[in-house]
């Protein structure tokens, strides 16, 4: 009897499947998953024993700065970096320059991905004054993740603070829509609050009700309007609180960072390059955040990956951006609470895959199974390393996480069946492509 051929075969690898872990051998054809055990010839076998084979990490939340931001990021070396730290695919954000809020722009960063981006990836539109009645159009182009709105102030110039244009925003449209939600009024009313050269005082500016009357009021425009909304990076336990008694239309996420420093030895030990908005708070909302982690509400890990300049960095606070890289180390610092029993295994794939998956209708994603791309992201749960300078692949060269000891580790990063990184050593050349989703792309004819 002749065995059927697959393209590659990952052998003897810990599956994580939809209802089970199992140690199995995955077969793939055609950049599609097409048996998983039984027997098979394969072009090629990749001996997986001792490792684990998750579902392909995608995360819904980086900014990767190209166009006119290039200096600290740019669409190529983001996605490397993804890719180096098993990250299959990513939702890259609009605050650009010029903005993503244009048909055209979305068109130019899909041209400039083409070759370029290591991984699959889809581009969010940044509302506006301008466009808020034009979202329903701008969030159906192909290679879209949908509509970004910007509550409160932060890198670039997107911002959309008024309640009247908010809500003329989610009236525009049905796709979920991700908010950056912070108050953009208390910032202002706040400034005082600012220290200068010192940037432990950037949580007691963007304070924890900044964050929370933010999200309040975008959960009351959305059940306004029926629109289901996806708040990002939230920080505070009240928000979770909030949020919990709002799931059929509110979902959300927390970021690898927030679950991890804490502000009392973030501020002393990073200075600047521990500022990011929302900003890392102290040890009280850290733990916050984990109980309700424990319950279940945040739906989805986002690395909110946002780049500066080292040099950029060290200006003295608060001349200095918001924002630090993350898209590298958002599985390994994962796979890192695991082993420390914060969360389970499980948890982090449902969070970083079948959730993301859930949520913004993502094609062929998201899972081990039959059919879906062949997206793994296979890691090692026992190996135990530390952070260091020249693994980092982003062109802004740090992370607040050198040095850092941790259990867990991604060995490779395969998309749609092509190895793109393995131990470290990337593919000859950058496959990603864009992503499809339910809501715009149609099943193709036969």
């Amino acid at each position: 009897m002749t065995l059927p051929v697959f393209d590659l075969c990952l052998k003897n690898g810990s599956v994580v499947l939809p209802d089970a872990t199992v140690v199995t051998d995955v077969y793939v054809r055609d950049g599609r998953i097409a048996r998983i055990g039984g027997q098979g010839d394969a072009g090629r076998v990749i001996d997986c024993t001792g490792l684990t084979i998750l579902p392909g990490v995608i995360d819904t939340q980086v900014h990767f700065r190209e166009p006119g931001l290039t200096a600290a990021e740019d669409l190529a070396t983001g996605s490397m970096a993804a890719v180096m730290g098993g990250i299959t695919a990513v939702f890259e954000m609009p605050n650009t320059k010029p903005a993503t809020d244009r048909p055209e722009a979305v068109v130019d960063k899909l041209e400039r991905a083409r070759g370029r981006m290591w991984c699959d990836h889809a581009f969010y539109v940044g509302a506006t004054t301008d466009n808020a009645d034009r979202c329903g159009e701008l969030e159906m182009l192909p290679g879209t993740a949908g509509i970004k709105i910007f509550m409160g102030s932060s890198t670039g110039s997107l911002l959309v603070s008024d309640d009247a244009v908010l809500e003329r925003v989610l009236r525009s449209g049905r796709r979920r829509v991700a908010i950056h939600a912070e108050d953009e009024a208390r910032l202002h009313e706040r400034l005082s609050e600012r220290k200068a050269g010192d940037p432990s005082s950037h949580p007691v500016w963007r304070d924890e009700e900044t964050a929370l009357r933010a999200t309040q009021r975008i959960v009351r425009l959305a059940r306004r309007t029926g629109r289901r909304i996806h708040v990002l990076h939230v920080t505070t336990p009240a928000e979770l609180e909030f949020l919990s008694g709002h799931k059929d239309i509110a979902s959300c996420e927390v970021t690898p960072q927030h679950l991890t420093l804490a502000g009392e030895e973030a501020y002393a030990e990073l200075g600047t390059l521990a500022q990011m908005n929302p900003p890392i708070r102290g040890r009280k909302w850290r733990d916050g955040l984990w109980y309700w982690m424990g319950q279940g509400v945040p739906d989805i890990i986002g690395s909110d990956h946002a780049p500066h300049t080292l040099e950029a960095k060290q200006r003295s606070y608060p001349e200095t951006p918001s924002g630090m890289p993350g898209v590298q180390t958002l599985l390994p610092l994962m796979l890192d609470h695991v082993a420390h029993g914060r969360l389970s295994l499980r948890r982090v794939v449902d969070m970083t895959s079948a959730g993301p998956q859930r949520l913004f209708g993502l094609v062929r994603k998201g899972r081990i199974a039959v059919g879906y791309d062949a997206d793994f992201s296979v890691v090692d749960l026992a190996a135990r390393w530390t952070v260091q300078q020249e693994w980092l692949a982003s062109k802004c060269g740090w992370s607040p996480f050198v040095g850092r000891e941790l259990t867990g580790r991604p060995i490779g990063t395969i998309i749609r069946g092509n190895v793109v990184m393995w131990e470290g050593q990337l593919a000859p050349t950058a496959q990603g492509k864009p992503l499809l989703f339910d809501a715009t792309d149609r099943p193709q004819s036969v």
